[in-house]
């Protein structure tokens, strides 16, 4: 079977390589002249673990190759971004899908196989895309078989779970399922699940909303437990001793192509049914600006002046800044102007992320953590010993030797910044 993949990021090269690498020819197509380049000379371009391997087999055996232009196959799997529109509930914007496929119509041919697995908002598939597919003229379901299959992995775990996990197999009709199941029967040991195009869309972006709904709550109960100076993590390491109890972690913020997106699909299909799913959003989105009066408020007190922070990325061990809360606050911190900020992260390479821990962390007078990549978890006061102030504020909670800092918070203890700085002002 001959695939192409439209759309070779950080769900659609994984995806190509692990097709090619169960005895499939693939072509992988992207708009990114760089990108089809480094492939084709066996470099990925995103971080990934075990995803250079794979691609070192898939090469060696002649069945992938990059791309610009699409070419007849028997299927076409579009993975291509599905960003949010600038409008009021920030609603999807097909027009990466919708160009991707009208990019395949001049080439279909009865029997093929067009798999969506950009994530979509409901009823895309159904009331979008198969209208544009039958402007050929050709039936689907009769003639050619359409499906909505979205993704479900973990980054970081990309390959074990495009094996392993569950997938949705949502058809425009049962023909068109069964030709999905047949084509990631292919690799995928999950199970295959069967469903409507329209009832697999609403699921993955479910699947994404009810961890951002809960994320939510975590973070709601971190500003009450500061505005009551109760110490929030304790109340959830505690809440979550009841059996039926399992509070999420807060954070400053949600980010990435999934939980910080996909929300507002729903909102925007259904937004007088869905109060409870944009009250979750706003409070996700406001984190970063709780964090950045935070760290300002601190600086002040301790008359700072400088700040390292200490993670860009939406999420730990990964380079993907996607939709990132770190990264908004990194510049929120920046344009202010008021404190000189350096940026490190070891997994982000670019001109203005110093690459040195020492060197980041010299004559600063905090340390802003924002980020859980593993590389912090060590992090000691003799590791800040280059510090003028020894101060860190992590927002992850991750710091697994905090006694050797000599001023520490969380999103637990935050509320002590105020209690200190009133002391401070009774003391003068």
């Amino acid at each position: 079977m001959k695939l192409v993949v439209i759309g070779l990021g950080y769900i659609g090269l994984p995806t190509a390589i692990m097709f090619a690498n169960h005895n499939q020819d693939v072509l992988g197509i992207d708009v990114n002249e760089k990108v089809i380049k480094e492939l084709n000379t066996g470099k990925i371009h995103i971080e990934e673990p075990g995803l250079q391997a794979e691609l070192d087999r898939a090469v060696q055996n002649g069945t992938f190759k990059a791309g610009l232009v699409v070419e007849p196959a028997d299927t076409f799997i579009v993975s291509v971004p599905t960003p949010n529109k600038n409008d009021a509930l920030k609603s999807c914007d097909l027009s990466y899908v919708l160009s991707a496929v009208t990019n395949i119509l001049p080439i279909l041919q009865k029997g093929n196989t067009i798999i969506i697995e950009s994530t979509i908002a409901p009823r895309s598939t159904e009331d979008h895309i198969l209208p544009l597919i039958e402007s050929t003229g050709l039936i689907v379901g009769k003639d050619v078989f359409l499906v909505h299959c979205p993704e479900r992995v973990l980054p970081g775990q990309i390959i074990h779970e495009l094996i392993y996990n569950n997938r949705i197999i949502g058809g425009v009709t049962p023909a068109c399922t069964e030709a999905g199941k047949k084509i990631y029967s292919a690799f995928v040991q999950g199970e295959l699940i069967e469903a409507t195009a329209s009832t697999a869309e609403m699921s993955k972006l479910m699947e994404n909303t009810y961890r951002d709904v809960n994320i939510a709550l975590a973070n709601e109960l971190v500003h009450i437990s500061a505005e009551l100076n109760i110490n929030a993590l304790d109340v959830i390491g505690m809440a979550n001793k009841h059996p039926r109890v399992n509070l999420h972690q807060p954070g400053p913020g949600v980010g990435g192509h999934c939980l910080a997106v996909d929300p507002y699909f729903i909102a925007a299909a259904a937004p007088e049914q869905s109060r409870l799913i944009q009250d979750a959003r706003h409070i996700n989105a406001s984190m970063p600006d709780f964090i950045v009066a935070n760290t300002v408020a601190l600086m002040k007190q301790q008359r700072g002046k400088k700040i390292a922070v200490f993670g860009l990325t939406y999420k730990g061990d990964i380079d993907d800044i996607r939709e990132s809360p770190a990264l908004e606050i990194y510049d929120k911190l920046k344009k202010a102007g008021t404190f000189n900020v350096v940026a490190y992260d070891p997994h982000v390479q670019a001109d203005f992320v110093e690459p040195s821990m020492e060197k980041a962390t010299v004559d600063a007078d905090m340390v802003l953590i924002l980020t859980d990549h593993t590389e912090f978890r060590s992090v000691t006061g003799f590791d800040l010993a280059n510090m003028r102030q020894m101060i860190v504020l992590d927002t992850k909670n991750i710091i697994e030797e905090k006694i050797t800092i000599d001023s520490y918070y969380n999103l637990g203890n935050i509320a002590s910044i105020y209690d200190t700085e009133q002391m401070a002002i009774e003391a003068s």
